[in-house]
């Protein structure tokens, strides 16, 4: 049964925190536990989380925010599970941030701790196409954050970043015997074959990989295909043998990892440039894949990140994160998280590379308003004996109004299937011009086209952008480069760079507490460096407080 917990809005007389001698509890008011208390514990939403637990008459839960308040600091100081636990038990000032002012009076068991997460993870998992718990909190203590420290959001960069869970890179060999070994541990004795029966021995991992030698791995590979369709037929033959993901975690591994021979009736390894980029990397983590970004090959997830950059902000703050397949392109992040950035942040310019750039997301970017900037642009620029594509004159760049020599078209058109411009010129006009060997028209018997691409034309615009003015791109590197800053900070400064989770699922949220957690610290610094007033007590009207009696 779900009940709020609001005890913290009433303190006793007498407790642990008032017995204290006057200048330690000076020196409590000066640590981070009042503000934590103050601006996250007071402003956290328990109400979301009611869909946890049941609506009916029971034992209630442990308070919500107490669970969440705890997630936040261990992510914020990357602490374990034991570390947090152990912290709240017996530091004070962990019990301060979390509203308790008795030393040892509650108490949270590990189970407890765990159940929380598992009600959480499984409500994710069942509510895809709503927005996850952890965010919505991080949005609504963020804004609070923001609007204490006078941060403005107009200004954003944005970056992403390779994220690696908790599994171990494994080759190819290894892989399948990590798939085939996963499917025998639970498949029952009775239905299995002598042939797969070793797999379930604890030394024959060893056995198997590590005495292979380099010739023998590729018919180490075929045997484990075969493993594989035994398998699938033994959960065809009894269903109840296997769990349906790891019916689906088999059928994938042999979809990406070979080709089915109809005249052997047998699956046949693929050679190793054949495999896709998104094929499996891990069994125990299927969301991961592989990318190659530069020259560097990765295997997890990609998290993208914005985050305030305004010269008048005191500190910046992230606004927004999500985290993905690492297939998943930069225009795919940004594309997917505009019209959110516009719509709660109010953002009106954003700072990105060149590897966020795409003809979708500029007609995205002009839709919202947004002006983005580019460090740097990717792509082969035009050839100096060829007419820029500015050059020509356009009419919301879905209709060319004149050529480079100023001669207007007899017809225009614009091709919404294709995205392209079509123009039709004078066949003598063109031919007679002196820029017509530079220019793209292409001569035909009785007239003379010109076709266009907008994706063309959006990019030369955006090129134009980061070139125009020196100064402005300089500017706009600086403030791009800030927030790679933050991101080193979440990775190595609160263990993000390697998530002690798996799956995209527990990713984000995890991924979204350290986010909190780096705001925090930031809202900290803000009040040390005097921006942001700060009082030793706060009392609100719902608030009781301490009267002599």
């Amino acid at each position: 049964m779900f009940r709020k917990n609001t005890q913290h809005k009433q303190e006793e007389l007498f407790n642990s925190f008032t017995g204290m001698n006057p200048k330690v509890q000076k020196s409590m008011q000066g640590t981070w536990a009042p503000l934590f208390y103050e601006h996250v514990f007071f402003h956290i939403d328990e109400t979301p989380f009611a869909v946890l637990y049941s609506s009916h008459n029971g034992r209630p839960n442990f308070p919500i925010n107490i669970l969440l308040s705890l997630e936040f600091i261990k992510h914020m100081k990357d602490y374990t599970d034991e570390e947090i636990l152990e912290q709240f038990h017996f530091n004070f000032q962990v019990m301060y941030a979390l509203g308790i002012r008795n030393l040892g009076e509650v108490y949270l068991a590990e189970r407890t701790l765990y159940e929380f997460r598992r009600r959480l993870y499984e409500y994710t998992i069942s509510h895809p196409e709503q927005e996850d718990l952890i965010f919505r909190q991080f949005r609504k203590l963020t804004e609070h954050f923001m609007t204490i420290a006078g941060i403005a959001s107009r200004e954003q960069p944005m970056d992403s970043t390779q994220v690696q869970t908790n599994i171990k890179l494994a080759g190819r060999l290894s892989l399948a015997f990590d798939v085939v070994e996963k499917a025998v541990r639970e498949c029952p004795a009775a239905h299995l074959p002598e042939a797969l029966k070793p797999f379930a021995e604890p030394g024959f991992r060893n056995q198997f990989l590590y005495r292979c030698k380099t010739k023998e791995t590729l018919g180490r590979i075929q045997e484990m295909l075969n493993q594989c369709a035994l398998l699938l037929d033994i959960a065809e033959a009894h269903p109840e043998s296997l769990r349906k993901e790891t019916v689906a975690l088999l059928q994938r591994f042999l979809q990406e990892q070979a080709t089915y021979h109809a005249e052997k009736k047998q699956w046949i390894a693929k050679a190793n440039k054949d495999i896709a980029a998104d094929a499996i990397q891990s069994a125990h983590d299927p969301d991961v894949t592989y990318r190659k970004k530069g020259r560097q090959g990765y295997v997890g997830l990609v998290a993208n990140v914005a985050e305030t950059c305004a010269n008048e902000n005191p500190v910046q703050m992230i606004t927004h994160y999500q985290v993905e397949k690492n297939s998943v392109s930069d225009t795919e992040l940004l594309t997917q998280s505009m019209e959110t950035l516009k719509k709660e942040t109010g953002l009106t310019d954003l700072y990105v590379d060149g590897a966020y750039f795409s003809s979708k997301t500029e007609e995205l970017a002009q839709e919202n308003h947004v002006c983005i900037h580019y460090t740097n642009m990717t792509g082969r620029e035009r050839k100096a004996e060829k007419l820029p594509v500015l050059a020509f004159t356009f009419d919301n760049n879905k209709a060319i109004v004149s050529c480079p020599a100023c001669y207007n078209p007899l017809d225009t058109s614009f091709d919404e299937k294709r995205k392209v411009l079509i123009a039709e010129f004078e066949r003598s006009t063109c031919q007679e011009c002196p820029m017509q060997p530079a220019c793209p028209v292409k001569i035909q018997s009785k007239k003379a086209i010109v076709t266009i691409k907008q994706s063309s034309i959006l990019a030369a615009q955006a090129r134009e952008r980061t070139m125009q003015i020196k100064k402005e791109r300089l500017a706009a590197t600086s403030k791009r480069a800030a927030i790679e800053g933050s991101i080193s900070s979440i990775k190595r400064g609160q263990g993000a760079g390697r998530l002690r989770v798996r799956g995209i699922v527990k990713a984000t949220l995890v991924f979204g507490m350290k986010v909190l957690g780096h705001n925090f610290r930031q809202l900290l610094r803000c009040f040390k460096k005097g921006f942001c007033q700060k009082l030793a007590t706060i009392y609100r009207e719902e608030q009781g407080i301490s009267a002599p009696i």
